[in-house]
């Protein structure tokens, strides 16, 4: 014991003489360290647009006709984050699959990129019995024609990974720049997918807020199938480039419609009880089943209401499920800090 406080005396006494005359002058207080990069506020990234935190009502919006049960209403809070104000792109997803196939083909091997990355472009094909998708298993991913389309064939694997190098890539570039490194990029968790869909409309049915899927010049407000064998009302046959619709009010594209969206949580029928009620996410790794939102161009309206939840299993890539980043704001909690 004795020898340890002897130790301990002599490693403080090193460490104060380390400290004398070095910056500037404590005075023998507590200043904080020194050389801390800056960062005030957190910058708004590319592309993304600001969720200001609040409170509001998660769950079904309208009857629940099936009596499922599955997404009763629950009272939660959601602290302030970033999220793509649209679905990320061909043209985005293809700037890191080139990036992986530069850097990292020698370590991840050619055989990984190829099928667990890049885009099953066979979706189009698979997807649906008796159906010409030929042409766009050829052309949706590979043309510049659709490089604004919504990327599509990307599990949920594959778009945890992009997130990762887009972290990485955003960050070894503040890194070199002698700023501080950004928060990750992620997928947003189903309850903020929920509360950014509704744009602050408390329990609005759809991200445009009214019960209606025209506005009052007619106008379809989404990329869904408007009817039986209908997929064209809408002016799209398939997918829309992103963007084609009104944002809702907090700025977000295509909330509804045009593709559904892998959300980080697990698919659970019991969710609503089991998770908290402040920046509710069920993790678990056990379940395959991954939280789908926002309906797509295939799918009835029902599908594109805000309330409404779906899964598909996580190692699943289809022609109609896309993806947007995430990214929590880190600060106060007011929203006045960062929507700037």
């Amino acid at each position: 014991m004795i020898k340890f406080l002897q130790f301990s005396a002599i490693a403080l006494s090193v460490v104060l003489m380390a400290g004398c005359g070095m910056g500037r002058d404590s005075q023998g207080d507590v200043i904080g360290a020194e050389d801390r990069p800056e960062f005030n506020p957190q910058e708004i990234p590319y592309g993304m647009v600001a969720c200001p935190g609040g409170t509001f009502h998660m769950g079904q919006t309208d009857q629940d006709i099936a009596a499922s049960m599955s997404n009763m209403n629950k009272q939660v809070t959601i602290g302030g984050f970033y999220m793509d104000e649209t679905e990320i792109t061909n043209n985005e997803y293809r700037q890191f699959v080139d990036a992986i196939r530069q850097d990292s083909l020698d370590i991840l091997g050619e055989e990984f990129v190829m099928t667990q990355l890049y885009p099953d472009t066979t979706v189009w094909v698979k997807d649906f019995t008796y159906h010409m998708g030929d042409p766009l298993m050829e052309y949706y991913y590979s043309h510049p024609a659709f490089d604004d389309y919504p990327v599509v064939g990307v599990d949920w694997f594959a778009a945890k990974y992009f997130n990762s190098w887009r972290t990485k890539h955003k960050n070894n570039y503040n890194v070199e720049s002698g700023m501080a490194p950004m928060p990750s990029f992620r997928l947003p968790s189903e309850a903020e997918w929920e509360y950014g869909a509704r744009g602050g409309r408390d329990l609005a049915t759809y991200p445009w807020g009214g019960p209606y899927l025209r506005n009052a010049k007619g106008c379809m407000l989404a990329n869904f199938k408007p009817g039986r064998g209908d997929y064209y009302s809408d002016g799209f046959t398939y997918t829309a480039p992103v963007g084609q619709y009104y944002p809702n009010d907090f700025g977000l594209y295509d909330m509804s419609g045009n593709v559904a969206e892998w959300c980080e949580d697990a698919y659970s029928e019991a969710t609503v009880p089991l998770v908290w009620d402040l920046n509710p996410t069920y993790y678990n790794d056990n379940e395959p089943r991954k939280i789908v939102r926002g309906g797509s161009w295939k799918d009835i309206a029902h599908f594109l209401e805000t309330g409404v939840r779906n899964f598909e299993y996580q190692d699943s890539a289809r022609s109609y499920i896309g993806f947007r980043s995430a990214m929590i704001y880190i600060g106060r909690s007011s929203d006045l800090d960062y929507a700037q």
